[in-house]
C-alpha cells in the first residue's frame, strides 16, 4: 500500500537511500553522492505533503516524492522538447528495498502518481534520471514515458528527462 510518509518513517526511508547511494557507488554511478538527499530532504516532502512510502506489511520498504505543483528545472529541456507545454505532476527520488528490487514495486509509485495526477485533473507526468542509471530508465520506459531530452538539476549535473501523457 502506497500512503503518505510521516515523521515515524524518516529513518526507515533513509536506510532506503543509505541503500541506494552504496549500490550507485559500488556501481560506479555518480548520482546521489554528494550527500543529497538525506534526512532534511525526507523531512522537507513530508512537511510539504510530497513523501509517499510504499509499505508492506507495516515495513517501509520503499519511497519516492510526488509532487502536483511542477519542477523548475523542467522549465528547459536541450537536445528534444516536451510532448506538450500543459500542467503535470513529477515523480522523483524513487528506492525500494535492496532485497525486493526486481518485483515490479517501484512500478507502483509511477500508477499512484498517474491516480494522484488524475484526480487533480492534471493529465501529464514527468521524471527524469542519471544517465548511468540504467536500471531507472528501464523502469521509466517500461511504464509507458517517452524520452523528451535532457534537463540540468540544481547542482548542474545533466539529467534525461521523460514526459506521459494520459486521460481518464
Amino acid at each position: 500500500m502506497i500512503r503518505l510518509a510521516n515523521e515515524a518513517d524518516v529513518q526507515a526511508i533513509n536506510s532506503l537511500f543509505k541503500q541506494a547511494i552504496a549500490y550507485f557507488k559500488d556501481k560506479g554511478i555518480d548520482q546521489w553522492q554528494n550527500g543529497y538527499p538525506d534526512e532534511v530532504d525526507i523531512l522537507e516532502d513530508i512537511e510539504k505533503g510530497y513523501g509517499y512510502v510504499l509499505d508492506i506489511d507495516n515495513k517501509v520498504v520503499g519511497y519516492s516524492a510526488i509532487v502536483l505543483d511542477g519542477d523548475h528545472n523542467y522549465d528547459v529541456i536541450y537536445d528534444g522538447k516536451w510532448l506538450n507545454d500543459d500542467y503535470y505532476g513529477t515523480v522523483h527520488r524513487i528506492v525500494i528495498d535492496n532485497k525486493l528490487k526486481g518485483q515490479g514495486l517501484a512500478s507502483q509509485f509511477f500508477e499512484f502518481a498517474k491516480e494522484l495526477c488524475l484526480k487533480n485533473n492534471i493529465n501529464n507526468l514527468r521524471v527524469d534520471t542519471h544517465e548511468d542509471n540504467i536500471s531507472m530508465q528501464r523502469l521509466i520506459m517500461k511504464n509507458g514515458f517517452t524520452k523528451c531530452g535532457i534537463i540540468y538539476v540544481e547542482d548542474g549535473t545533466p539529467r534525461f528527462a521523460y514526459q506521459k501523457v494520459f486521460t481518464k
